[in-house]
């Protein structure tokens, strides 16, 4: 029932102080909010927006977002209204413990552009937590010689909530021999005594059962009890006496746990084992017991936790000197802890922005951080700096506020992100300082071109090749990234303008590879050149160009031919040697060239038939022909002779040459028109020679009729250019006197060529240039060579097309 009427009192309680929320501005960059602890979750606490002086919206607007100095945020900001609300259930005990007031500090920051403002609210106290006795049932060994007026500290209650709603006071239940003293020490609860009323008689009553009463000052008040078991000890009349009635001492934080603190003494007037005397740190706060100890025997108190000057600076320890008849007197150890500089500062990382343009303007904000030292009497002064040299530094905003803005130049490509180490120090003694590593990656522009790996390609096609062969590959890297960094590549034509290059060859545009077009002829063309571009697909695209050269490669293809003797396929050739001619007579010699190059022109003679093997042989290396052996009169007058010229092409081509020689006793003879008598022709029938007549008669008419259709044609022909002339003319208003031609009289022929390639997609394999034939000059009816202008023909005309950079490109002069 009474914790059933005390919800209520709390709840308006948590009520009243929701009322006097209030909103305050520090000086000029602080702002400060005050809540009660417990409140709820999602308990709304105040309007930033309005406090800022901001606009409903600008919040979500510039991403305002909560940085708490702690590793915990213990509120969360509605960015579209401004509302500052509570996260969690706030409990002040786990947040500030015995502190008052109880402040939390945090940040709104603020980007787009980069902006913080300092607050803070503080958190009041409630009375949510009754007193409490560690030691639920205390026992008290007091002797019956105990005069009157003797006092008997008990144990402190524990109550976490601080100023009114502490601990406030103690009562004792209703008895004969006690009463209660309340007392005060200057760090830490307040403690009650016994006093002792009446003289105490073991043989009346050898034991007093009291009741202890610790209260609060809450509205409504909580308490909390403990019972005390007074126990009456038998005559032992003297008392241990310390030397002090306070020791004082001064130990540094960083003592280790086992240092001595200080050495109580105390000394018993009595004998025996009513003189032997233990010490003990009874009645003392829970905290104390955990961080001090004291040896029983020699009453050093040592130290058995560590120490923490910026939780806790002084130390009140009660320590009680115990007889052996139970008889104890007690004293006081003031510890002073003194400060030492053991905490590194701490950098907390407000906003970071990542990644950073690489043409970022120099002092461009790239973080702000926040600067905390604990060791605030020790410490001094906090410098914050950048561990290596980097393109950034470090300026102050305002207290331990700083932002790192660069500093220099920055370049993706030579550093494609940065981790900052930054180190805030303080100056001690000693120098203690903390690393925190800000990771900010560098964002990619469109400031490299294209470079191509080499400053100039050859590449070699073999001659007869397959149409659209792949023959090579160009390749040009671009240092930036994404579109920056893809290339697509062109073909240029060179600087001679001839543009019959685009016929031999194509280019991917996507991966740089060459594509022959056509078969390629070693003996019509031997090399050619072009220009390669590389353009990156970039904003404000860069580029690149690089030239390649092209080289056929000879392929054996072409037969020997016979240059000497000559092969007319009826008659082969007479040769007449001399039968007085000796051994080693050059007859005659057999000429031939091959049209290819190297070693596939490279001839070999040798003699593939003969009417006597014996009697003649061929040079290899020459085709010489020479007499072996002297001429007999049995060697037959008529020598035939069939040479093999050969190349050394892979494969290797040949073709075959026939030769008579006539073996004559003199030159004077009429042997130049001899005849192999097995070829001799019989006699003609007088009707087959008027049947060739006839043939021959009807062939010239025959052709003779063609010539005569042929002519016609192309005078209509060139009647019908005139005509076209004339209307060309006439549709474009030219004057009636043109510009005339060159002063010699003489025009360039014109040629007409058109680029095509195929569209439609991003990853055409091949474009093509094919040339249209010429159109010749043809004189003006004035006698005049009109020059082409650029008049647009009518529909249906063969220029008139549509034009494009990705369709095909003319350059012609249709009209000369």
């Amino acid at each position: 029932m009474a914790a059933a009427r005390r919800k209520p009192w709390q709840s308006r309680q948590v009520e009243s102080f929701l009322l006097f929320l209030c909103v305050s501005v520090g000086g000029a960059t602080t702002i400060r909010y005050s809540v009660a602890e417990e409140m709820e979750s999602g308990s709304f606490v105040a309007n930033v927006a309005k406090d800022l002086g901001l606009e409903v919206g600008k919040l979500a607007a510039r991403g305002a977002r909560l940085v708490s100095e702690g590793n915990k945020l213990h509120f969360r900001l509605h960015r579209k209204t401004g509302d500052l609300f509570v996260k969690e259930k706030l409990d002040r005990e786990s947040l500030c413990g015995k502190a008052d007031p109880c402040v939390l500090h945090f940040e709104i920051v603020l980007v787009e552009p980069l902006q913080s403002f300092r607050a803070e609210v503080r958190v009041f106290d409630i009375n949510d937590n009754a007193p409490v006795f560690l030691n639920k049932e205390p026992l008290l060994k007091i002797p019956e010689s105990t005069p009157l007026g003797s006092r008997f500290p008990l144990q402190s209650a524990q109550d976490p909530d601080v100023g009114l709603n502490g601990l406030q006071n103690y009562t004792l239940s209703t008895n004969a021999y006690f009463h209660l003293h309340t007392r005060f020490r200057s760090h830490g609860p307040k403690y009650a005594e016994l006093v002792l009323n009446k003289p105490l008689d073991r043989e009346e009553q050898p034991e007093v059962n009291l009741t202890i009463t610790a209260v609060d000052g809450g509205s409504p008040p909580k308490a909390g009890t403990a019972h005390i078991r007074v126990v009456v000890l038998d005559v032992n009349d003297h008392v241990p006496q310390f030397s002090r009635l306070v020791y004082r001492a001064q130990v540094p934080e960083d003592s280790a746990p086992g240092s001595v603190v200080a050495m109580v003494t105390a000394t018993d007037l009595d004998e025996g084992t009513n003189k032997e005397i233990t010490y003990s740190l009874a009645q003392n706060p829970e905290a104390i017991l955990q961080t001090f100890q004291i040896d029983p025997r020699s009453g050093e108190v040592q130290l058995q936790g560590p120490l923490d000057f910026e939780a806790v600076e002084t130390y009140d320890i009660d320590v009680q000197a115990t007889d052996g008849g139970g008889l104890s007197a007690h004293s006081k150890v003031l510890v002073e802890v003194v400060d030492v500089n053991d905490n590194p500062p701490e950098v907390t990382i407000s906003s970071v922005s990542s990644p950073l343009p690489e043409d970022s303007p120099l002092q461009t904000v790239v973080a702000l951080f926040t600067v905390r030292d604990r060791d605030v009497r020790v410490g001094g002064k906090i410098t914050c700096f950048l561990r290596e040299d980097l393109p950034f530094v470090v300026r102050p905003t305002f207290r331990n506020s700083y932002s790192l803005v660069t500093d220099r130049s920055l370049d993706r490509e030579e550093v494609p992100g940065y981790n900052i180490t930054l180190v805030a120090m303080d100056t001690g003694p000693p120098n203690l300082s903390s690393e925190t590593v800000i990771e900010v990656l560098i964002a990619d522009i469109n400031d490299n071109p294209p470079v191509f790996q080499k400053d100039s390609y050859i590449l070699t096609v073999r001659e007869n090749n397959s149409p659209a062969i792949f023959i090579g590959k160009v390749h040009a890297e671009d240092l930036d990234l994404g579109e920056n960094a893809q290339v697509t590549y062109s073909l240029l034509p060179p600087e001679s303008g001839d543009l019959s290059v685009f016929a031999y060859i194509s280019i991917n545009s996507d991966n740089g590879k060459l594509y022959a077009l056509r078969t390629m002829d070693y003996e019509a063309i031997q090399d050619f050149q072009f220009v390669v571009k590389a353009t990156d697909r970039g904003f404000l695209s860069l580029s690149s160009q690089v030239t390649v050269r092209v080289v056929v490669l000879d392929d054996n293809d072409n037969r020997p031919m016979i240059l000497y003797p000559l092969q007319n396929g009826t008659f082969p050739c007479n040769d007449l040697v001399p039968r007085s001619a000796e051994a080693g007579y050059l007859v005659t010699k057999v000429v031939a060239v091959d049209g290819d190059s190297g070693q596939n022109s490279w001839l070999s003679y040798q003699l593939l038939k003969a009417t006597d093997l014996g009697l003649f042989s061929v040079q290899r290396q020459n085709g010489e022909i020479r007499t072996l052996r002297q001429i007999s009169e049995r060697d037959p007058m008529m020598q035939k002779l069939t040479i093999l010229v050969q190349d050394h092409g892979q494969p290797a081509l040949s073709t075959t040459a026939s030769l008579n020689i006539l073996l004559v006793d003199g030159f004077s003879e009429p042997y130049l028109q001899f005849q192999d008598p097995s070829t001799h022709s019989r006699k003609v029938n007088p009707s087959t020679k008027y049947l060739v007549i006839s043939l021959a008669g009807l062939s010239f008419l025959f052709l003779l009729s063609v010539t005569v259709i042929f002519i016609v044609h192309i005078c209509q022909k060139i009647r019908e250019r005139f005509t076209i002339q004339e209307h060309f003319y006439d549709d474009c208003n030219f004057p009636n006197n043109p510009v005339q031609g060159g002063g010699d009289g003489s025009l360039s022929q014109p040629h007409h060529y058109d680029m095509c390639s195929v569209t439609g997609t991003g990853n055409s394999e091949f474009r093509f240039l094919k040339r249209f034939m010429p159109n010749f000059p043809f004189p003006h009816p004035a006698g005049e060579v009109k020059i082409g202008t650029d008049c647009t023909l009518p529909p249906g005309s063969s220029r008139n097309r549509s034009q494009g950079p990705e369709s095909h490109t003319q350059v012609s002069d249709d009209y000369m």
